[in-house]
């Protein structure tokens, strides 16, 4: 029984701060939406003000406004300073432009040739024009036009002439349809309407027209009646019917609830005043509440929703407690299995772990073999060119034995000249063949560390280094790039390809009564692509048969058929690709290393 009246008694609270705060967040997103819409229209408002409120100042400067003011007997100034004004209504886009002097009286405007000319008219009682002359200022002011009953913004400026005296008052009207014509917007989701206010509280624009020159402030002050009444001419200004019900609990201060009573517009708003700049305008937003009800209902059932959870958890725990104390002597029953299982499958994992390691060191082995087939390519490269660097190598020692005897006879005779000559001779033959053996132990070296960012141009340089110390004799025209080509690579493997590919084009033209091997670079597609040609014999027919292990067309002692294709293992390592075919424009072979493009910063 008490389990049941607790179940009622949350049950009961926990609508009870649905629906608080169902009402809180329907306000809460009533006043947001409202604010929304005066910040919107207040941009609006204020846009329209600056837009036109230095224009009377500009429009005074004019000196036609200053002459017509201090001659306004002259008929052809008068009526030059009213075609001045019909050019200013048009540049500006205002209604109506009209110029008057101290008394208030209009002495010119740009419908000084219409029936309904404000030409002749005095204003002096209009606030426009008395507090333009005691400020000496520009002044905004809002009401209806005297006899086109039209609501319009009036915008003045005292006109003075050169010394600073002040002579007449410039007005331009303004019509407030562009202001109105903003209510209406389909997006708007919560019908939110609108009142623009003036210091008295009247309405002067409004979405609704109903509401339209109403009074939304009551009260029975006869200066206020005064000058509503000659703000407002013919109109009968009825106060709006409607009770301030207070202020929902957690919205600010401007916003409050009201029930209005008016009979096309009854019902409850939320309301929502906020000052308009520079005048003294004010926006109230005002928003039908319907839509709180639907947000506490659907707070309220959210709220059921939470409850009807939290009770069936409960039930469901409840039972969930009942059957574990039945499940107690079977879960000792499943660990027991649980622990038999977990053996065998350790002893299974330990297996897997051994085969695991098996297979790790069979592919360290084999990596380790490819390396040293690689090596013992660049070897077997070096041992065929072993000849070639004898020569290199003999032919300078042969020119320094030379040049030290000489030296030593040039020495006895006291020719210090001929010795200091003979010395750098000698010491230029060193270099080279320091440089030459510097090459080839580079070449020899195992490639160490990662692939980076090379020049290919390096790989291509140290590889002409090598050949031409053996075949100095055959052309090789190199097609050097002059900017850097950085590729994706490693030097010394790379090299090592570039040694390969141009050896056998070497190979290729022996015998050839003009030999000449090409290497050129060039773009495609994100790649750098390195070609070698040669006018040669050409490749056998199946092009892709040079690159199977100890596939050789040249005799035993020439090679072991390994190098094309530890070249190709070397480029797809790197990423790249490396293919050959026969040239088509001439005899000869061609091969294509690609590799990919990199930036030298990466």
């Amino acid at each position: 029984m008490l389990q049941r009246f607790s179940v009622v008694v949350i049950l009961v609270v926990i609508m009870l701060l649905s629906w608080l705060l169902g009402g809180w967040y329907g306000y809460r997103q009533l006043e947001q939406e409202a604010l929304q819409e005066a910040f919107r229209y207040r941009q609006l408002v204020a846009n329209e003000l600056n837009r036109y409120l230095p224009v009377p100042a500009l429009i005074a400067e004019h000196p036609l406004l200053a002459d017509a003011l201090k001659q306004p007997n002259d008929a052809v100034t008068l009526l030059r300073a009213n075609e001045q004004m019909q050019r200013m209504a048009t540049i500006v886009g205002g209604s109506d432009i009209y110029l008057m002097d101290l008394s208030g009286l209009t002495i010119a405007a740009n419908n000084f040739g219409q029936p309904d000319t404000f030409v002749g008219n005095n204003y002096a009682f209009r606030p426009y024009f008395s507090e333009a002359v005691q400020t000496g200022d520009s002044v905004a002011y809002f009401a209806l036009g005297l006899r086109s009953l039209e609501r319009g913004l009036y915008f003045t400026h005292p006109v003075r002439d050169q010394r600073g005296k002040m002579l007449g008052v410039v007005a331009i009207k303004i019509l407030v349809h562009e202001l109105e014509s903003q209510w209406h917007r389909p997006e708007s989701t919560q019908q939110a309407q609108m009142v623009v206010l003036d210091g008295d509280g009247i309405s002067f624009l409004s979405s609704r027209s109903q509401w339209l020159y109403r009074d939304f402030r009551p009260g029975d002050k006869a200066e206020k009646t005064a000058r509503v009444r000659q703000r407002y001419p013919e109109r009968d200004l009825e106060p709006v019917d409607f009770s301030v019900t207070g202020k929902p609990w957690g919205l600010a201060d401007y916003s409050t609830r009201i029930q209005l009573r008016d009979s096309n517009s009854a019902g409850t708003y939320l309301t929502v005043e906020v000052d308009l700049p520079r005048l003294d305008w004010s926006l109230m937003v005002l928003t039908e509440t319907r839509s709180v009800l639907w947000t506490r209902a659907g707070f309220l059932f959210s709220g059921l929703a939470l409850f009807l959870a939290g009770f069936l958890t409960w039930l469901y725990l409840r039972e969930r407690y009942r059957r574990e104390r039945e499940l107690a002597l079977r879960g000792e029953q499943l660990e027991r299995r649980v622990a038999q299982r977990t053996a065998d499958l350790k002893r299974s994992n330990d297996q897997l772990l051994e085969e695991i390691q098996e297979r790790e060191r069979a592919q360290t082995e084999l990596r380790e073999t490819q390396q040293e087939l690689i090596q013992a390519a660049k070897l077997a490269v070096l041992g065929q060119m072993s000849a070639g660097l004898n020569h290199e190598i003999n032919q300078p020692l042969t020119a320094i034995q030379g040049y030290a005897r000489n030296s030593r006879k040039f020495l006895e005779r006291g020719a210090t000249d001929m010795v200091d000559a003979n010395l750098g001779e000698i010491v230029a033959l060193c270099d080279k063949m320091a440089e030459l053996i510097r090459q080839f132990k580079v070449f020899a070296r195992k490639s160490e560390g990662p692939p980076s960012v090379v020049d290919l141009r390096l790989a291509v340089d140290g590889a002409l280094k090598i050949i031409r110390a053996q075949h100095s004799s055959i052309g090789i025209d190199w097609h050097r790039p002059e900017q850097p080509v950085m590729c994706h690579g490693d030097l010394i493997r790379i090299e090592q390809v570039m040694v390969n590919l141009v050896a056998n084009a070497v190979q290729a033209v022996e015998g050839r009564d003009e030999p000449l091997i090409e290497i050129m670079i060039d773009e495609e597609e994100g790649n750098w692509r390195c070609r070698v040609r040669d006018n040669g014999h050409g490749l056998p027919g199946n092009t892709e048969k040079v690159f199977e292990p100890f596939f050789t067309t040249r005799s035993v002692k020439q090679g072991l058929g390994l190098g094309l294709s530890i070249s190709r293992q070397i480029v797809e390592a790197l990423g790249g690709n490396l293919v050959g075919h026969n040239r088509d424009d001439g005899p000869g072979a061609e091969f294509v290393l690609k590799l990919k493009q990199r930036r030298a910063e990466e």
